[in-house]
């Protein structure tokens, strides 16, 4: 580059500096004076200008000339999309009484520092909506919620997917850019961390360890993370019935598969058959798509000691509330886990604590974050179940603030419980896009905005917000800059998290898992039983076998040994009628009388007939 085109573009940079400087200038004026006609409206005074208006409207003219003859095709139209009358409308509509979160300021084409937008303290428990495409600014704004209720004494809860989050524990870095911002929208940023305490599902990340039993899980939640259809969220809800009824405490993945076991062996056939709607085959699906699931290790999440939300309700000791954050990465492969694990904290909450009606503040805070992924493909009886719990919560002073990308991610019957909205930046890329966008932008109250292109124009860190006064009514559209987070926005260290959480009072309490006696050890002593009942029934049978089989062969020897002595009997009786002549003619003895008598034939021939006449064959020749 020449030394002549140096000069030039220096040039060219001095003067879009001056112009950036009479922009601020007047966008500060018209903000001075709209604050002073608002102040003329709520008094009822004259309608004349404040004396002090006029100068700080007259000021910027003197460098306006300037500005213009340098790029006279980029100055912003005198006062923005807004009129005077709308921006004291506006500021007038985010002007409250009581405690509030101040968000940022409104932008007019520049900010105004002296209309700041708020939302009331009292009206965080009427729930809300943080929006926006990735990269617009939500985890700031989340984060930013967070130590602004925190600092006030509002427990917070969040989920931290991607561990954006922890540098709310820290201390935030100033630097030119963020207090040239933070000054241009009326911020007194100063460094600030918050109380933090760290939970982690299962134990996967660095976190006090958070464990639901299977009981408490419910059937309604464990369908949605298998993925079960209706019939078998139906058929599951009877497992659970059959195991409360029979004494067979839920408590991780082990005891379900083992309840679901029983009831397909031979042993448990009849039960099953006794529950009427579980069919086996519904039952072996079941079982089937749990073992998937444990096998994925999800049976991590499962067991005891059973995490106590009344946990997520500290203040410390100087009454700020305590942030809680949960750790998830390790389980970005299981969004629907971890979505509906939320869901269960957040149905545990609404179980446990009393009705407290409108309060001064709420009892906590839940950020539901990534929450497109707890609706997507939800069956209708857990998606009523969602709206229920959402209705119903804020009674409990607990606010839920949904943080996902666009608002069509969220049921109509929920989004119609949000308070509050905080709609980041969207784009419009495709024609599913631009619908989606329209469909937003027709949600909110008419304004003095094009929504439609300011949607796609937002800066990263602005929103278009809308949220609840303390009459509950809506307040204006605001376009809106908003605040930075007092904490650091970067991850805090890894050494100072694993810290934090060694010297956690809760570690005591939920770091090791216990294993007490459940339906697993339960049942397998009772089917010990039955098989040692059915080896014992065995050898019986065995046993009568074996003896039925040893009289069997003892007749077939007794009888043989009857037939043997028959025989035997012929055999001598033969020999005694074949050896009576050698008897007489035995020359080795002489024979005596008797047993002359008996060999001669006389004798013979008589013993023969008396034979005959006994056995009937007499008349035998």
């Amino acid at each position: 580059m020449s030394a002549d085109e140096a000069a030039a573009e220096l040039a060219r940079l001095e003067a879009e500096a001056a112009a950036a400087a009479a922009e601020l200038k007047l966008a500060r004026a018209q903000a001075a004076l709209a604050a002073a006609r608002a102040a003329a409206v709520t008094t009822d005074a004259a309608p004349a200008e404040p004396a002090s208006a006029e100068p700080a409207a007259a000021e910027p003219p003197a460098e306006a000339p300037a500005a213009e003859s340098a790029q006279p095709a980029a100055a912003p139209p005198a006062g923005g999309p807004l009129d005077d009358g709308e921006v004291a409308r506006i500021a007038q509509g985010y002007t409250f009484d009581e405690a509030t979160l101040d968000l940022g300021a409104l932008m007019n084409g520049a900010p105004l520092p002296d209309a700041q937008i708020r939302i009331p303290l009292a009206m965080t428990n009427r729930h809300g909506l943080v929006a926006g495409a990735t990269g617009t600014g939500k985890t700031r704004t989340l984060q930013g919620l967070a130590e602004q209720l925190a600092a006030k004494g509002v427990p917070v809860f969040a989920a931290d997917i991607k561990g954006d989050l922890t540098g709310v524990a820290t201390a935030g870095e100033p630097n030119p850019k963020l207090l040239a911002r933070t000054e241009a929208i009326g911020q007194a940023w100063e460094p600030a961390a918050s109380v933090t305490e760290y939970f982690a599902l299962g134990g996967i990340g660095t976190g006090v360890p958070v464990r639901a039993t299977v009981t408490g899980f419910g059937p309604l939640l464990l369908s949605r993370v298998l993925g079960l259809n209706e019939t078998q969220e139906s058929s599951l809800g009877l497992v659970f019935h059959y195991a409360d009824a029979h004494g067979l405490p839920l408590v991780d993945l082990s005891d379900l598969r083992a309840v679901l076991t029983y009831l397909t062996s031979d042993e448990g056939k009849p039960e099953l058959k006794d529950l009427g709607g579980l069919s086996p085959a519904t039952a072996g699906v079941i079982l089937r798509e749990l073992i998937t699931f444990a096998d994925g290790g999800a049976d991590v999440f499962f067991g005891e000691p059973e995490f106590d939300v009344h946990d997520f309700l500290r203040t410390a000791p100087d009454g700020r509330g305590v942030i809680s954050l949960l750790e998830v990465p390790g389980i970005a492969d299981k969004p629907e886990l971890f979505s509906t694990f939320l869901m269960y904290l957040l149905a545990e909450l609404f179980e446990i604590l009393p009705e407290v009606g409108d309060a001064d503040k709420p009892k906590l805070v839940f950020f539901f974050d990534e929450a497109h992924l707890l609706f997507r493909d939800a069956s209708k009886a857990f998606t009523a179940a969602i709206v229920q719990t959402v209705r119903l919560i804020r009674s409990k002073g607990v606010g839920v603030f949904f943080v996902t990308q666009t608002p069509k991610d969220v049921p109509a019957d929920v989004l119609g419980q949000l308070g509050s909205r905080i709609q980041h930046a969207l784009r419009a890329f495709t024609p599913d896009d631009a619908k989606a966008l329209r469909a937003t932008v027709s949600t909110y109250p008419t304004s003095g905005y094009d929504l439609e292109r300011v949607l796609q124009e937002l800066g990263t860190g602005e929103a278009i917000v809308t949220v609840m006064n303390e009459k509950g009514a809506p307040t204006p559209v605001a376009w809106t800059r908003l605040r930075a987070p007092q904490g650091l926005m970067s991850p805090t260290p890894a050494a100072a998290v694993q810290a934090v959480v060694a010297a956690s009072p809760l570690l005591a309490t939920y770091g090791t898992p216990v294993d007490r006696e459940s339906a697993r050890e339960i049942l397998g002593a009772k089917m010990a039983a039955a098989d040692a009942a059915a080896d014992a029934a065995k050898a019986a049978t065995e046993r009568a076998k074996a003896d039925a089989e040893y009289a069997k062969q003892k007749a077939a020897a007794d009888k043989a040994q009857q037939k043997a002595e028959r025989d035997a009997q012929r055999e001598y009786e033969r020999i005694l009628r074949t050896t009576g002549g050698s008897t007489r003619t035995s020359r080795t003895r002489e024979a005596s009388p008797l047993e002359e008598i008996l060999g001669s034939k006389t004798t013979q021939s008589i013993i023969g007939s008396v034979i005959r006449g006994v056995f009937g064959n007499g008349r035998r020749r």
